[in-house]
């Protein structure tokens, strides 16, 4: 199976890397993006990309807070993360939030392929040997949180982050070119899908899975 795919990575001897790793596996259309505001931009501009994968690292991207975005805004695009760590707990929390696979970047080119195709058939992918330690990392209510904050609308997520940042209503009305009013009706629709009883609370549950600093 074939599919669409956008490289979001800063380092451009990793994106040629992984377009060679992709040779023969991806359809026409190889896009890349060196910040995560251009992997955006892309997704929006191309509606045809099935599959992202996206550095932790690359700059606009806030731990794994650009794959929670990318999964609230484009719910039938896959998702998958690449990064230099390999920590179980980090890998733990993208799978909670709806990563497709986990490809560490010391990962040998072949076995990239392999990935991708095991993705694109339906799959998840994660390194070898991580199943126990991944087991290990469970966490029920990171998992019920994690799914709550993917029922948000991209405005309600757009809000959280704000909030999780400190932002005050009427910053966030500013900063988004809305009213202080609309601020609130989103404040409160986020509460209520993630179940929490104020913002502080939901900002902290949301940077503690996320990683965001």
């Amino acid at each position: 199976m074939q599919a669409n795919v956008l490289i979001a990575d800063d380092h451009p001897l990793f994106r040629a890397a992984m377009r060679q790793a992709l040779a023969g596996i991806t359809g026409e259309s190889v896009v890349e993006a060196s910040t995560f505001s251009e992997a955006k931009d892309a997704l929006i501009q191309d509606d045809s990309i099935e599959l992202v994968f996206l550095d932790i690292h690359m700059p606009g991207n806030d731990g794994l807070t650009g794959l929670s975005e990318l999964r609230t805004t484009f719910p039938d695009v896959l998702v998958v993360m690449v990064s230099a760590e390999d920590k179980p707990d980090l890998i733990r929390k993208a799978i909670d939030l709806g990563a497709s696979g986990y490809i560490p970047k010391s990962t040998p080119l072949p076995l990239i392929a392999g990935a991708v195709s095991q993705v694109l058939d339906g799959g998840q992918w994660l390194p070898d040997g991580l199943e126990a330690e991944l087991a290990s990392h469970e966490d029920a209510a990171q998992a019920e949180f994690a799914e709550r904050l993917a029922q948000l609308t991209p405005h309600q997520f757009t809000v959280l982050k704000m909030m999780a940042d400190g932002l005050l209503n009427k910053q966030i009305a500013w900063e988004l070119s809305i009213s202080e009013s609309t601020v609130k009706q989103h404040a409160s629709a986020v509460l209520r899908k993630l179940n929490v009883i104020n913002r502080t609370r939901a900002g902290v549950l949301f940077r503690q899975l996320t990683g965001a600093e």
